[in-house]
């Protein structure tokens, strides 16, 4: 294989979000994203990587695996560690699409988390696509590519990243709209808004107007409202110190 792709980092950690949370998981992050989310944590993978081989992206991601593929625990149905691509945006790299297959042949199970912005259908659909509708408080409601909702399977989820009011009153008007509850599992994943010293210059502001909603406060609404969601929190912030890169 000749072709590269920019990774910023490989680690083997757990599933913090998802309905596969919790679970061992080797990410790997690409280098790049188009968007600047008012509340992204990762910004340093904007710009922050280095070129590497498919071959060479294979051959780390084999030898992390390989202590739990020779385990006397592991289970030959239960697939771990599980693989995630993320970012960045992985989509805006063309050769994560034959990475991404590759891995599916060797067995993997491989989840994608993308932006919603790009297009999913030429993904290997035996990938797990997690994908973002933006909320407004991201500052990037307008990017969603509705298009992507009529590729979604039942292995898909959804993603709403939601920190005000607003926020969750747009979800719970899109989830009607599109019947979104029908497609695949949807996740509301709280985040409180980055303080000015954690937001990197380049990300959107909050835009004005927007009232703060608390992670009760979510609860709380998704309850009353009897919505057919799965509320998460990024379970490595709760672990490790929230700025801890590689976990």
């Amino acid at each position: 294989m000749s072709e590269t792709l920019v990774i910023n980092e490989i680690y083997l950690s757990l599933q913090g979000e998802s309905t596969f949370a919790e679970l061992p998981c080797i990410f790997i992050r690409l280098t790049a994203c188009n968007l600047r989310c008012s509340y992204c944590d990762t910004a340093y993978a904007f710009t922050e990587g280095g070129k590497k081989s498919l071959a060479e992206v294979l051959a780390e991601v084999r030898r992390v695996a390989e202590a739990f593929q020779s385990s006397k625990f592991q289970v030959p149905s239960s697939k771990l560690p599980l693989v995630e691509l993320t970012g960045g945006e992985p989509l805006l790299q063309k050769n994560v699409l034959p990475l991404m297959k590759q891995l599916c042949d060797d067995g993997f199970t491989v989840l994608l988390e993308t932006s919603g912005a790009h297009d999913i259908s030429p993904v290997d659909p035996r990938v797990r696509r997690i994908m973002d509708l933006k909320c407004p408080s991201s500052g990037e409601v307008e990017r969603n590519r509705w298009e992507n909702i009529a590729h979604l399977k039942a292995t898909d989820e959804i993603k709403f990243v939601m920190g005000t009011e607003e926020d969750y009153a747009w979800a719970k008007q899109k989830i009607s709209e599109h019947n979104l509850a029908a497609i695949c599992p949807l996740l509301f994943s709280w985040v409180h808004p980055l303080l000015p010293e954690q937001q990197d210059k380049s990300l959107k502001r909050v835009p004005g107007g927007l009232t703060p909603i608390s992670r009760e406060k979510l609860v709380e609404r998704i309850i009353a409202d009897a919505l057919p969601v799965r509320f998460q929190v990024q379970m490595h912030k709760i672990i490790w110190p929230p700025e801890q890169r590689g976990v």
